[in-house]
């Protein structure tokens, strides 16, 4: 079992930053990949960004030159540091874990509570 713990989020201006953090604790054999996905009102989940424990990493177009994710694989943990938000970034944004459990096991999926980011004036 994963358990993924969120932080950061909040309110922010147009034009500001957040920065948001997800730590992974549990057993596993790979910690594959861990990213963020968002949900506007009224939207269905999107992802927004995702690190690979290799350091591949994939942005949303809508998000591509804004926000950064980073990952800590010695901390377990994935940041996303947002600058340049806008409101229509406000969502609730969900830590997502895929989790190989054992060697040549398929991959799980797993997900924070989600934190809530409000841009608005």
């Amino acid at each position: 079992q994963v358990q993924l713990v969120e932080s950061g989020g909040g309110l922010s201006q147009p034009g500001g930053s957040l920065n948001l953090s997800c730590v992974a604790s549990g057993s596993w054999y790979s910690l594959r990949y861990m990213g963020w996905y968002r949900q506007r009102p009224q939207k269905q989940r999107e992802v927004v960004a995702t690190a690979s424990n290799t350091g591949s990493i994939r942005y949303a177009d809508s998000v591509k030159g804004r926000f950064t994710i980073s990952r800590d694989n010695a901390k377990n943990t994935v940041y996303l540091q947002m600058d340049s938000l806008k409101p229509e970034d406000t969502a609730v944004y969900f830590c997502n874990a895929e989790v190989r459990p054992y060697t040549h096991a398929d991959l799980d999926d797993y997900w924070g509570q989600g934190t809530q980011v409000f841009v608005a004036p």
